[in-house]
């Protein structure tokens, strides 16, 4: 394709626009928010037209953003939100009131923003945004001049204090968690990973977290003092149990500071960690209406948490035979996985378990992690897949076997494609097939069920 100046003319395609974005990967991941400032600062500063609430943490960002979602869309305001990765398709990342943003409308916002990452390339001395960094600025611009929503749900994508999100100036933050993970890129011990999503704290503003480790909230505790940032903790501030569950649906009870009465709600999606989810974009909701004049009835509030959905977590793409697709891609996220199986499934059900992880990931970690799951199973399988961090089946078994699990329970499929297709044909309707790991790769599996449905319907 011949490249040519865009600042006349701009792109003539969607497809245009994406695979210059895609083309700014190679630059990599660097740290500081110079770029995205400089950038901003060019657009007249598009952040501060409207509100934001910023999500950092390990795990459970993405649900609880669509908690948060569902109830501030019940209760009729108006709503964006950024997150990552996608699942299908890339336009997924940023949604005005749950509908992608068009191919349209990423086309124009795109074309401002080139000229702009060119020149910063060009005449200053911060060098080449990345893709992370335009898209940031895309979504930025898309919701204060395009689609201009009432507020805005914006997730962070790696850490928080020096991640492209954090230009922003937020009416609350949340950080759900802390755990191990991108420790290449965030610190080796909780308490640095804790700083690093600290890092969104900003001065006065409020901050909800549901995180149980001392360590790490003694961390966040401290950057909230030193910030003069009002703390909500859970099991402090606010609670949450799970009173029951059940394929599909569970109940949880939620109490909270903010509210006279213990409130009753069920979730659509499965999995231990979700009442906690749920309970961050509660203690939110709970702080946007008692100091920022946001309503939301109890109604509203039940049916927006019931109406949520989040693809890949949990998700089940077939009940006869039962299909589970899980992003359960790092040690906590395997954890949280095991689980949630263990309390959902019959003792005794067949299940098999298919698995495929990025190369970077802790893999002996989440193989031990893993290794109740592996003990209620038949049979574990272990696959790749076609992106540039798969992990190799040579590689997974050396994990799995490196923690302990017996060589006699392993299998090697590096089609999972042909595996899948395989299991459907062979399977009892009381069959069950778990089949997590990189969100990267329960996308194209994802795709690859649809399709393959879709195609037989």
């Amino acid at each position: 394709m011949e490249s040519f100046h865009m600042s006349e003319s701009g792109f003539t395609t969607y497809q245009e626009a994406l695979e210059w974005v895609h083309g700014l990967l190679r630059f990599g991941q660097k740290p500081g928010l110079e770029r995205v400032l400089w950038m901003l600062s060019r657009l007249d500063h598009p952040e501060r037209r409207i509100p934001f609430i910023h999500v950092a943490g390990t795990n459970g960002k993405g649900s609880t953003c669509a908690y948060l979602n569902g109830i501030l869309q019940a209760a009729g305001y108006s709503t964006g939100m950024f997150t990552s990765p996608y699942l299908v398709n890339f336009r997924e990342r940023i949604r005005y009131n749950g509908e992608m943003i068009s191919e349209e409308e990423f086309r124009i916002v795109a074309s401002e923003i080139k000229p702009l990452a060119e020149e910063c390339a060009e005449t200053t001395s911060h060098g080449t945004p990345t893709e992370f960094e335009v898209i940031t600025v895309i979504a930025i611009q898309y919701f204060a001049r395009v689609a201009r929503p009432a507020v805005v749900i914006w997730e962070t994508g790696l850490g928080g204090r020096l991640d492209s999100t954090n230009v922003v100036h937020p009416l609350l933050s949340i950080i759900t968690n802390i755990g191990m993970d991108h420790m290449d890129v965030l610190g080796h011990t909780i308490e640095e990973i804790a700083r690093e999503k600290a890092g969104i704290i900003k001065p006065g503003v409020p901050v909800v977290t549901c995180e149980k480790s001392q360590d790490a909230l003694a961390v966040i505790e401290q950057v909230a003092r030193d910030k003069k940032s009002t703390l909500y903790v859970l099991d402090r501030d606010f609670s949450v149990e799970q009173l029951a569950e059940q394929l599909g649906s569970q109940t949880i009870r939620f109490e909270s500071q903010h509210r006279r009465h213990a409130s009753e709600y069920v979730l659509p999606l499965n999995g231990v960690h979700q009442p906690k989810n749920a309970a961050a974009a509660l203690a939110a909701l709970d702080v946007l209406r008692n100091f920022y004049a946001y309503m939301a009835e109890e109604e509203e509030i039940a049916r927006g948490l019931q109406q949520t959905s989040w693809p890949g977590r949990l998700e089940v793409v077939s009940q006869h035979p039962l299909i589970f697709l899980d992003g359960a891609h790092n040690t906590e996220g395997m954890q949280a996985l095991t689980q949630s199986l263990e309390q959902l499934l019959p003792a005794g059900k067949s299940i098999e378990l298919l698995v495929s992880s990025l190369a970077d990931k802790p893999l002996v970690q989440m193989a031990e992690a893993a290794r109740p799951l592996v003990a209620m199973a038949d049979r574990l399988t272990l696959t790749q897949f076609d992106f540039p961090r798969a992990a190799t089946v040579e590689k997974l078994q050396d994990a799995y076997v490196t923690a302990g699990v017996e060589p006699q329970k392993l299998f090697l499929a590096p089609d999972w494609r042909s595996y899948v297709t395989m299991w459907k044909e062979q399977a009892e309707a009381d069959d069950c097939l778990v089949i997590c790991g990189s969100l990267y790769f329960i996308a194209q599996v994802r795709a690859f069920l649809y399709n393959v449905e879709e195609a037989g319907e």
